[in-house]
């Protein structure tokens, strides 16, 4: 009931922040759909409802949004570089990479991020063996190792501490 009650909570603060409208309407609409979202998935949104007692992992989310911005604004640079010129080679291919995160809300954030990264996809997830297997439209790397440092390492680190520290 705790993790519907913060899911709620956190759902009609975004609604509010996105929406910006203080009205009677909007805020009634907020309040249904923020209780339908939180009565449907708080089970599975949140588990260790403990996570959100940190102000921490909220100043290293603030953080984490303009790393993950920059990376994209690399990525869609890159990705439309190659579409303008069709004759820069590409060498496209799915490699395999290590994760150290454990819960299922940090891989998938982790997931997500890479995906929602242009050039990159998330094909699978290995959670109980901590891989990632990535879609990458410019395999540098076949080594685990280099294909983790170079896809993975920018947002693993932020989402540790965000999700699990």
């Amino acid at each position: 009931m705790t993790s519907r009650i913060i899911l709620f909570i956190l759902g009609f603060i975004t609604w509010s922040l996105l929406n910006w409208a203080l009205d009677w309407q909007h805020i009634f609409i907020g309040v249904i759909v923020s209780a339908f979202v939180a009565y449907m998935t708080g089970d599975f949104f949140v588990k260790r409802t403990h996570l959100f007692t940190h102000p921490m992992r909220y100043l290293w989310f603030l953080y984490y949004v303009p790393v993950f911005l920059w990376e994209c604004l690399k990525a869609n640079i890159d990705v439309a570089y190659r579409v303008i010129h069709p004759d820069l080679p590409i060498h496209p291919g799915i490699v395999k990479v290590k994760t150290s995160l454990k819960s299922e809300v940090a891989i998938t954030f982790l997931a997500n991020s890479i995906t929602l990264t242009p050039g990159t996809l998330t094909v699978d997830v290995d959670q109980g063996n901590g891989y990632l297997y990535i879609h990458w439209i410019e395999v540098k790397h076949k080594d685990i190792e280099k294909a983790t440092k170079d896809i993975v390492e920018k947002f693993e680190k932020i989402l540790k501490r965000i999700f699990e520290e």
